[in-house]
């Protein structure tokens, strides 16, 4: 626990920084960085791809996605990127005499698309407007906040009242309480941060629709979690990484961040809960 708090406290201050204090072309840099590693520890962790060559393409392509998102998904230099990729790695499995199977293939493409087009999704709300105002550093927060509550809320109601298993198999340590009380704590905390964005910044706010973005985000969080311990499991691994003291590595902090994140973009999209 104690290390968990750490690694927030240092964290938790350099989000703020690249969220708002540095250039816009950090945020992508530093997406970048995170899809790189969290891609790589799902490849080698679970042993799926240790072709180093199948490896490297993917951990390419996964570094240039953000920056697609950050010109504006270009349809162009994607299809250029995307078919480079797959010429690449048909090119790899021709001379590879049969060892590397379309599995592997479609396992690295599938981790280096997924996980860095979600996590694009702050460069995106990082463009939002309404109308001529720039409103996606309000919103900005949002995905953090639900998915990172939600797990906190889970992980300290499991410990106080946890008793019925929700997916032994996957996770033996999540209970049913704990998964209400992530539920109930990321609704409370974007409840909260609507409060924040009404008298800390005097914007209208619609508190149904934040609440709303905490129960769907905690609900897909939660689900993000279990999805890559899902793959933990098949693979007899307990964590990804070890980068993260007291966490694993990236990808066991942002599984959930992962799904949430989307979810929270097109919730925002279609039912925004600010107003200027």
């Amino acid at each position: 626990m104690v290390k968990r708090i750490l690694v927030a406290v240092v964290c938790v201050p350099l989000i703020f920084v690249v969220f708002f204090l540095c250039p816009p072309i950090v945020l992508p840099i530093a997406l970048c960085l995170l899809s790189v590693v969290a891609v790589h520890e799902v490849l080698w962790s679970t042993g799926f791809v240790k072709d180093p060559r199948i490896s490297a393409l993917s951990l390419v392509l996964a570094g240039v996605i953000p920056f697609w998102v950050y010109i504006g998904e270009g349809e162009r230099s994607a299809l250029m990127g995307i078919f480079l990729y797959f010429l690449l790695v048909f090119v790899v499995a021709i001379s590879s005499h049969y060892t590397v199977t379309v599995e592997k293939m479609g396992g690295g493409f599938f981790f280096s698309m997924l996980i860095p087009y979600f996590l694009s999704t702050f460069i995106r709300l990082n463009g939002l407007t309404l109308g001529e105002v720039p409103i996606g550093k309000y919103y900005i927060l949002l995905p953090l906040v639900a998915a990172f509550t939600s797990d906190a809320f889970a992980l300290f109601a499991g410990m106080a009242f946890g008793k019925h298993k929700l997916a032994t198999e996957l996770s033996p340590k999540k209970t049913v309480e704990g998964a209400i009380g992530g539920f109930v704590g990321a609704i409370i905390c974007c409840l909260l941060y609507g409060v924040v964005m009404q008298y800390g910044f005097s914007l209208k706010v619609n508190y149904l629709l934040f609440a709303l973005y905490g129960a769907l985000g905690s609900v897909v969080s939660q689900i993000g979690d279990l999805s890559f311990s899902y793959i933990k499991r098949q693979y007899g691994i307990k964590d990804f990484g070890n980068i993260l003291p007291g966490h694993g590595g990236v990808l066991d902090r942002f599984d959930s961040v992962i799904f949430c994140a989307p979810l929270i973009e097109i919730l925002i999209t279609y039912l925004p809960a600010l107003g200027v």
